[in-house]
């Protein structure tokens, strides 16, 4: 998907909304269970409920790799039930040496089609580069997270100026590629980072995780992230996928997305 196309999506739906299909089987509604494939079930009834709303779809892959070969089936089948017009997002943080590197690509963007990857840059280029060679793919580079201990790292000086290393990584990072195949992962709960990372990224889709059930805040978000064309995709995933643990589970996951849309809405409208 381009990024023309992205900007379509955003502007018709009124959303810049990302569903994260983090599905554990073990937190399902327990009616699903006898289903043969209780984790695509789940996912199937979710995209039905939320597509309206969401631009983007994104499965953590560790929640499929934990069930072995029957959990790489559920993700098959729920990217393959996914609308075509609507962005994919592999959320596996892959990265190593550029052998290793260009295999996971073609796992990702040849052997299962997403149109993004996730990918921990701080093994540098020649890790990252690999995943840049497909047309109309995206790399989506962890930057600033959410997480306590992502400050461990990610906020230490590295420069005589004050710079901090996930800023480094952000400024090398374009050399590398653009705004037309590379995003950045900045955690909602990081409003101080925001600020900075799109002055230096003016351009640059960011996905944000946090708001809802980590604590994030979508104004705030939006105030210090949000550039004219919107350049932001909000993943919620808890907040919305396990809104309702009953056989209503889907019909309230729905009204959970829709109310984060309608929200959204009122925000591009001042743009």
């Amino acid at each position: 998907m381009t990024r023309q196309q992205l900007f379509e999506q955003i502007k018709e739906k009124e959303s810049f909304l990302c569903v994260g299909l983090d599905t554990d089987l073990k937190k399902i509604p327990a009616h699903l269970r006898a289903e043969e494939d209780p984790v695509f079930e789940f996912n199937k009834q979710i995209i039905d409920a939320t597509h309206k709303y969401a631009i983007a779809y994104k499965p953590n892959t560790a929640f499929y790799e934990a069930n072995g070969s029957k959990g790489w089936e559920s993700l098959q089948k729920t990217l393959e039930y996914i609308p075509k017009d609507i962005f994919t997002i592999a959320d596996a943080k892959r990265a190593d040496i550029g052998n290793t590197s260009a295999m996971y690509a073609r796992a990702f963007f040849e052997n299962m089609d997403f149109d993004s990857v996730t990918v921990a840059p701080y093994m540098g280029s020649d890790s990252v580069m690999p995943f840049l060679g497909f047309n109309r793919k995206w790399v989506i580079l962890l930057a600033a997270t959410s997480n306590p201990g992502g400050l461990d790292f990610q906020d230490v000086i590295v420069g005589d100026d004050g710079e901090k290393l996930y800023e480094r990584v952000i400024l090398k990072s374009t050399e590398w590629g653009n705004a037309n195949n590379i995003m950045y992962v900045v955690g909602a709960t990081r409003p101080d980072a925001l600020m900075g990372i799109r002055r230096m990224v003016p351009d640059h889709f960011l996905l944000i995780p946090g708001v809802g059930a980590q604590g994030g805040d979508l104004k705030s978000v939006c105030k210090y992230g949000m550039n004219k064309q919107c350049g932001l995709l909000i993943n919620s995933s808890r907040g919305i996928i396990y809104s309702d643990s009953s056989e209503q589970f889907a019909e309230a996951a729905g009204k959970s997305a829709r109310k984060i849309q309608m929200e959204m809405a009122e925000i591009l409208q001042r743009l």
